[in-house]
């Protein structure tokens, strides 16, 4: 029997691909494929979120129903090559999922007629967004870069680092590479290159020369890395990740007085909210915090990571949507209710549809959500206290919703006393003890007021588990 898919969580090779190509300066892709894909790619994803801007540098072929079914698609290739060829300007043709059903392979009618265009398969139909970028690096490294044995070069350049990963498409990106920036810059780091996002094609034949390399997401990118054979750090989480980044990249590069003394600048400066919120009362609400997180592995490991490993809150479940059943996600949400949920719009949806309580935090994409500003990052010290101020703020939010107002119209109270069944009574401390600690007693004070008023209503004389559950 077949399984039927719920709300996929990721695109395909193909998008991947046209998200790490069309990132380059001085590239321009051409998809061979139905007008509809650049549509989907070029305009209309910008109207549901900032990740993918309007993508000048993207031509598809426009695929028809004539070249599909018997023609096939050599003839509208040529055309558009025709038209697009220009001096400094390398084009790219890439596979979409039709192209590659009708088995258009135009590797040898490129090496005729146009050599210097490069044909990139994506596989459309056998892998996700993340393989296809991950593909793509390494395939631009094989065209583009210099292969020569890693042990051979010379021309290594000291204090230098590069960063490999961002492209269109990814979470919270600007914000993110902001803070990875921020934190070479204080060990003492120069900035080489940020590959593909802020570089051209043949700058990938120079990352090899960096003296170390950060890759910003677990998804993709150390196969890229793997293959420089430079040093790699990954970009971190929370604190002591982050505090192991500085210090190993002082190492790296030789500056590990440059790094002790910028980690001590960032306890006094960057780091200094969070002290102030761990000495004050709010330190009492984050071991009552229940969050879910369903977001990219970067995204989902990064905040299990620094919510239940450092700030000792209960983190119910972090899941990869790469790899996670949309179905079982759901149905998890309905049995944990988090109070938090870092996740993507389908995870609000899920929540809509349970007529959950749960805050919800963008933490992934697909969603209606702009993330341009850099002031929102998840990643290194900054994301830390960010993450914690949206937490903390949601918390002082909820405990407005609690507090007791000067109403317009009274509020109905029980015309007389209700006996509370055992059964009844022990429900309703598992309900009270799922809200936020701090909103605990004005909830179970409203949860018993309505069951009561509704046990007169029905003309009863004693609150069963029965009636609790229908006001809940």
């Amino acid at each position: 029997m077949g399984k039927t898919v719920r709300d996929e969580s990721t695109a395909s090779a193909y998008w991947g691909a046209v998200n790490t190509f069309c990132s380059l300066q001085d590239v321009h892709v051409i998809a061979d494929a139905p007008v509809g894909c650049y549509n989907l790619v070029g305009v209309a994803v910008i109207d549901y979120t900032d990740a993918v801007p309007y993508l000048e540098n993207f031509t598809p072929t426009s695929l028809t129903e004539k070249e599909i079914a018997s023609s096939g698609s050599s003839e509208i290739v040529r055309e558009t090559i025709e038209k697009l060829q220009a001096p400094g300007r390398q084009l790219i043709l890439v596979s979409s999922a039709e192209s590659e059903m009708i088995g258009s392979d135009h590797e040898r009618m490129l090496t005729m007629k146009y050599p210097d265009v490069r044909f990139f398969p994506s596989n459309s139909l056998g892998e996700d967004e993340w393989q296809g970028r991950d593909r793509a690096l390494v395939w631009l490294n094989q065209n583009f870069g210099d292969n020569s044995p890693a042990s051979a070069s010379t021309s290594v350049k000291p204090g230098t680092v590069s960063i490999i990963g961002p492209t269109y498409g990814c979470f919270n990106s600007p914000s993110d590479l902001a803070e990875i920036k921020r934190l070479i810059a204080g060990v003492g780091g120069e900035l080489l290159h940020v590959y593909p996002f802020e570089s051209s094609l043949h700058d990938v034949a120079d990352l090899k020369n960096s003296d170390v390399l950060v890759v910003m997401y677990h998804e993709f990118g150390h196969a890229l890395a793997e293959k420089l054979g430079r040093p790699a750090l990954q970009a971190p989480f929370g604190i002591g990740e982050t505090k192991n980044f500085i210090h190993d990249l002082g190492r790296l590069l030789k500056r590990e007085q440059e790094a002790e003394a910028f980690l001590q600048k960032e306890k006094r400066t960057t780091l200094k909210p969070l002290w102030d919120l761990w000495r004050g009362p709010q330190a009492e609400w984050f071991p009552t915090i229940r969050f879910g997180a369903t977001a990219a592995k970067t995204y989902a490991l990064g905040l299990e990571t620094f919510l239940a490993g450092e700030m000792g809150m209960q983190c119910l479940f972090s899941h990869d949507t790469a790899k996670a059943d949309n179905t079982l996600i759901r149905e998890e949400i309905q049995q944990k209710q988090p109070q938090f949920l870092f996740g993507r719009i389908v995870d609000k949806i899920y929540l809509a549809e349970l007529d959950s309580k749960s805050r919800f935090i963008p933490a992934g994409f697909p969603g209606p959500i702009v993330r341009r500003a850099l002031g929102t990052p998840f990643m290194g010290h900054s994301g830390a206290i960010y993450l914690l101020q949206e937490i903390v703020n949601s918390l002082y939010d909820m405990l407005f919703s609690f507090l007791p107002l000067n109403r317009r119209t009274a509020v109905e109270e029980p015309a007389q006393k209700v006996a509370w069944s055992s059964e009844a009574n022990a429900l309703l401390n598992e309900m009270v003890k799922k809200a936020p600690f701090i909103s605990q007693i004005s909830y179970g004070r409203e949860l018993k007021r309505k069951a009561e008023l509704l046990t007169l209503k029905q003309g009863k004389e004693c609150v069963t588990p029965e009636l609790l559950q229908l006001v809940n």
